[in-house]
């Protein structure tokens, strides 16, 4: 496989890494939604790809990170903001539904919901949506980034980090699991792993094991939902 392009949810360096040298060929990222038809952002087929990066903007594509509480105010290269856009790809409005366009849009720039990072070289990271965002002792936590370390601990299959929500309105950061075949929890053997890689804030306190995590159709893990069942879950722990 010469080439291949991936998007609907952030690969891991070390899934791209296996990838291309399983297939001796090129993975790249791309980056967009279906309101973009659907692609925004990707990296070239060349060498100039960068892993870990959705890549630069498609042509005739616009794209801004700015403060996602002042859409106005364009953030500094290599600081994080909500990625807004405006080019031909992007829809025109939810049919029969201006409030939800409204909502949508801002001066004619569409608000993506995710926050990103554009570098000097205008290669662009993805950091989360903003939904998903944890925060948790007055600092933000992103999923995917504690994510990413836990999926480079030799028992985990699937990870989704996710908020367990305090009595005080803040979160906890915890981890649901799959575990690979044979493997057993180990929560202090993943802590003591995650602390290796991650600021003390970001290690998850709890880990969950999950027999599977809810996935969309094209099989991404939809962690608002992972995020509802561990709360059923702990409902029912608690009656």
């Amino acid at each position: 496989i010469r080439s291949a392009f991936s998007g609907a949810a952030s690969l891991p360096v070390s899934t791209v890494e296996d990838w291309e040298e399983l297939t001796q060929g090129r993975l790249v990222e791309g980056f967009g939604l279906t309101e973009t038809s659907p692609i925004l952002i990707g990296n070239p087929m060349t060498d100039s790809r960068r892993p870990g990066y959705v890549g630069i903007p498609f042509p005739d594509t616009e794209i801004r990170i700015v403060n996602p509480e002042n859409p106005d105010e364009v953030m500094p290269d290599g600081e994080e903001g909500e990625i807004i856009a405006r080019g031909p790809q992007v829809f025109k409005g939810y049919l029969n539904n201006p409030e939800a366009t409204e909502q949508a849009f801002h001066n004619g720039w569409f608000r993506t919901g995710d926050l990103g990072v554009m570098e000097e070289d205008g290669f662009i990271r993805l950091v989360a949506r903003l939904k998903e965002v944890i925060i948790t002792g007055g600092f933000n936590v992103y999923p995917a980034e504690v994510e990413e370390a836990l999926l480079s601990h030799p028992d985990v299959e699937e990870a989704a980090v996710v908020g367990r929500p305090r009595e005080d309105g803040s979160e906890d950061v915890v981890a649901c699991v799959t575990l690979r075949d044979g493997a057993a929890l180990d929560p202090e053997g993943l802590k003591e792993f995650s602390r290796e890689l991650l600021t003390r804030y970001k290690v998850p306190r709890t880990f969950y094991h999950f027999e599977a995590l809810a996935k969309d159709q094209l099989g991404k893990i939809r962690r608002r939902e992972v995020q509802q069942d561990l709360i059923d879950r702990l409902n029912k722990q608690s009656k």
